[in-house]
């Protein structure tokens, strides 16, 4: 019996150095890291670099520490109302609803501020935490296991976003963007970059707006009747005049449901669309005949 109890911990424990192996290191294309702290030793802190814009960490079994720094190569910027050259850098950090086994901290300059704690089975689910660096600015992400007796269903893991735009502001736990800034309408020349830049370009009307209190803001639904660009599948039906899709935009922006054809454009964060500029098609048309006349589009868009 000794020598059978002998075999069965021999190939647990080379069970969970395999998949302590297979899961220590970041995916391929360093946007992502997937590891164990199964291996890692108390009170250590293991450094993890990645350099993609968009991307995910898993840590199982939290233990010890990580340390994650971000180099991203930023996508183009997108043009929208309070949109600036600056600079400045925005984060976000989604947390899955099963974060549990560690806190994460933002740490600039060497102070650490508190972005996602450790939740309770029975929390709600944590939000979406947001910070903005300046160009040079020294940050980095960090994870600090939280101490359980049991960590065998304990998995800190989080999706990350960085825009070098406006748009990545109107995060939902952003509190750094001026809500009139965001909200005014965009002029001509904005209108005519969005549509360049712009994850989506839709043709449509606004069916309804409802507001989304767990997200905290106004979910804006609409009937398309014409995409004329979509990064992500985000307006869906049966057929070209009838696809539909929901749009975010701030509360405080009170936007209202009524008549008439929009073009709208944004960005998708986290899988969900956000808007940037909407005028009424019949404005945006005037003011893209009238440029395209003088020739200064900065892109051709095939209107009707």
């Amino acid at each position: 019996m000794s020598g059978f109890r002998f075999w069965i911990t021999a190939i647990w424990i080379l069970l969970v150095v395999i998949f302590d192996a297979a899961f220590s290191n970041y995916s391929e294309d360093q946007c992502s890291w997937r590891g164990s702290g199964l291996s890692q030793q108390q009170g250590s802190v293991e450094q993890i670099s990645l350099h993609c814009s968009e991307g995910s960490l898993d840590w199982l079994y939290p233990k010890g520490a990580l340390r994650l720094t971000l180099s991203p190569r930023l996508p183009s910027v997108a043009v929208g109302p309070g949109g600036s050259s600056s600079g400045l850098i925005t984060a976000c950090v989604k947390p899955s609803e099963q974060f549990h086994g560690a806190q994460l901290y933002l740490e600039r300059d060497g102070v650490l501020e508190l972005l996602i704690g450790d939740r309770l089975e029975s929390s709600p689910p944590p939000r979406v935490r947001c910070f903005s660096r300046l160009p040079g600015e020294r940050v980095a992400l960090f994870l600090q296991a939280t101490p359980h007796q049991d960590i065998s269903r304990r998995i800190a893991s989080f999706h990350y976003e960085l825009r070098g735009d406006w748009a990545a502001r109107l995060s939902l736990d952003s509190t750094t963007i001026n809500s009139e800034d965001a909200c005014r309408p965009c002029n001509n020349t904005e209108i005519l970059m969005a549509v360049c830049t712009s994850d989506f370009v839709v043709r449509g009307n606004i069916r309804s707006v409802e507001e989304d209190e767990n997200l905290r803001a106004a979910v804006i639904k609409v009937s398309a009747t014409r995409v004329f660009r979509q990064k992500y599948t985000l307006f869906t039906g049966n057929s070209r005049l009838s696809r539909k899709g929901e749009i975010r935009t701030l509360l405080q922006c009170g936007v209202k449901p009524g008549p008439g054809s929009f073009l709208f454009t944004g960005r998708v964060h986290f899988g969900e669309a956000w808007l940037g500029c909407a005028p009424r098609y019949k404005d945006f048309l005037q003011a893209y005949t009238v440029a395209k006349a003088a020739q200064q589009i900065p892109c051709e868009l095939p209107v009707d």
